[in-house]
């Protein structure tokens, strides 16, 4: 989905617009959804180490559209921010290794959930939520 169609279903739920028929709580537990909560989480990692971290080249390429997230390339970042937090331990918030660690145990163990709405809509919310919860600090 291209940045306007997103940012059309963002601002359509703007203040004063009736709320979405769907929580959009950053506990949920269906696949696009972590997908789009570790991407944020990525990028959110980039950023802190100033784009010295391993996933940087990764989440530039899932930005400009080079990369998609697939289940491969799922593995391949999660690999890559398991090692940043490794071996950044001391420079990250430890806010990071928790959501990576509830992240990632739900990969594991996907869970049966119908949700509504496309797949990338609800990657690319739970990217943005999860990177303001990051930068809120909760």
């Amino acid at each position: 989905m291209s940045q306007p169609a997103v940012s059309k279903q963002v601002t359509r739920h703007g203040p004063g617009s009736p709320p979405p028929l769907t929580e959009l709580a950053l506990d949920q537990h269906d696949t696009p959804w972590l997908e789009g909560r570790l991407w944020g989480l990525a990028e959110a990692i980039s950023e802190t180490l100033r784009h010295d971290a391993r996933c940087t080249r990764f989440v530039d390429a899932l930005g400009r559209g080079r990369k998609r997230l697939t289940p491969p390339n799922v593995d391949a970042l999660r690999r890559l921010v398991e090692e940043d937090l490794r071996l950044h331990r001391t420079e990250l918030p430890g806010g990071y290794r928790t959501a990576y660690d509830v992240i990632s145990r739900r990969l594991d163990v996907p869970a049966d959930v119908t949700a509504t709405g496309s797949a990338s809509v609800r990657r690319t919310l739970a990217h943005r939520i999860q990177r303001d919860r990051l930068r809120d600090g909760s």
